[in-house]
C-alpha cells in the first residue's frame, strides 16, 4: 500500500486545513534518490535535487525517510542488496575462487558501464569527499568496502584452505590487489571507460592473478 505524505503543492479550496494527504510510490523514490547520491555523491546532492527527482516535498522526505542521511543510508542499502550485488553473487555462485573473482570483475565491470545508470560504484564513487558533519556517511561507505574485502578474503583463505590455491599465497596481499582492480575499475568507468576497456583491464587482472596463484610448472586452467 503507498506510504501517505503530505500534499506538495496548493490544496484544492476547502481541503488546506485537512492537508489531504497524497500517496506517492516509496520504492521508485527512493530508486531516484539512489541515481542522484549514485551521480552526483552525498554532499554533491541538494535537498532540492532530491525532492524534484523524488516528486516529494522537503516534509514529506522527512516523514517518510528521517533526513536525508537516513535517506541516503536507504539508497545505499537498497544498491547493495546481497541480491543484486555482483560482488555477492559472484562470492556466493562461482564454484572457484579463481571462478569467483574474475566474475565479481567482469560483472562489476558491466554494471559500472551500464549506460541506463550512472558509471561507476555508488559506494566508492560517493566516498570521494565529505564534510565533517558526514563523518557518518563516511565510516558507512568504509565499512561496507571493508565488508567486501573480508568476504574476499575469507574465499581466498577458504580456497588454501581447501586445496585450490596454493598454501603460499598471501591471501591478505592478493585481496588487497583484487579490490584495488575493482575499485579502479569503478574510476575508470566514471571517467568514460567501455565495457570493453574494463574487460581488458579484468584481462590482465587474471593473468597477475595467474603468475602469483599457480606454481611454476602448474596447470593455468
Amino acid at each position: 500500500m503507498p506510504e501517505q505524505c503530505q500534499p506538495d503543492g496548493p490544496a484544492p479550496a476547502g481541503e488546506a486545513r485537512r492537508g489531504r494527504p497524497r500517496g506517492f510510490d516509496r520504492p521508485t523514490a527512493l530508486i531516484r534518490a539512489m541515481e542522484l547520491f549514485w551521480e552526483h555523491g552525498f554532499e554533491g546532492t541538494s535537498l532540492s535535487e532530491l525532492t524534484k527527482a523524488m516528486g516529494i516535498s522537503a516534509p514529506s522526505l522527512y516523514a517518510a525517510f528521517g533526513s536525508k542521511e537516513q535517506l541516503f543510508r536507504e539508497a545505499v542499502a537498497y544498491y547493495n542488496d546481497p541480491e543484486r550485488s555482483p560482488t555477492a553473487r559472484a562470492l556466493t555462485d562461482q564454484p572457484t575462487a579463481r571462478q569467483a573473482v574474475e566474475a565479481m570483475l567482469r560483472d562489476n565491470a558491466v554494471s559500472y558501464s551500464d549506460p541506463q545508470t550512472p558509471r561507476g560504484c555508488l559506494i566508492v564513487m560517493s566516498a570521494t569527499n565529505y564534510a565533517p558533519r558526514s563523518r557518518g556517511i563516511r565510516d558507512l561507505l568504509a565499512a561496507l568496502r571493508e565488508q567486501d574485502r573480508r568476504d574476499v578474503q575469507l574465499r581466498l583463505d577458504t580456497a588454501v584452505g581447501e586445496g585450490e590455491l596454493p598454501a603460499s599465497v598471501n591471501t591478505a596481499a592478493l585481496t588487497g590487489f583484487v579490490m584495488t582492480v575493482l575499485h579502479g575499475l569503478s574510476i575508470q568507468a566514471r571517467d568514460g571507460a567501455d565495457a570493453k576497456t574494463l574487460d581488458g583491464i579484468v584481462d590482465l587482472a587474471m593473468q597477475a592473478w595467474n603468475n602469483h596463484t599457480v606454481p611454476t610448472g602448474g596447470s593455468r586452467d
